[in-house]
């Protein structure tokens, strides 16, 4: 009795990587061994990648906001200190999205921590005494 290979289940497997291939480059779409390989390390980047976007996202925000204060002379630490101090649960990416969006409801938000920078130097002051 000859001897079965499982040819079919085999087939679907190649055929499976070489569709998660298709679109790529030369041998890497038609060649099972490359296909795979090329695959493999494109889920790997697109793994890291999705990592990476979080950060880099919240980087663009922080810079946002920093160039917003900056403009209002007001420094980014302190801004989200006060902020803290004060318990307005804002977070990086409403903020960005006001300053750029809505400038002028920024600046109110800007004022709003600068009177209370000024509250919260006189109570200290007070202490001292």
């Amino acid at each position: 009795m000859p001897r079965t290979k499982n040819v079919p289940q085999k087939r679907k497997r190649r055929k499976k990587w070489l569709k998660q291939a298709k679109g790529y480059w030369g041998g890497k779409h038609r060649l099972y061994k490359t296909a795979r390989i090329a695959v493999m390390k494109a889920w790997l980047s697109a793994y890291r990648e999705r990592k990476r976007k979080k950060r880099v996202f919240r980087a663009l925000w922080i810079t946002r906001i920093n160039a917003a204060l900056r403009e209002k002379g007001m420094k980014y630490s302190q801004f989200i200190h006060i902020l803290k101090n004060n318990n307005i649960d804002l977070d990086r990416k409403t903020l960005a999205s006001i300053a750029y969006e809505y400038p002028e409801q920024f600046d109110k938000l800007i004022e709003i921590c600068k009177d209370a920078e000024k509250k919260g130097k006189k109570k200290d002051a007070g202490k001292a005494e």
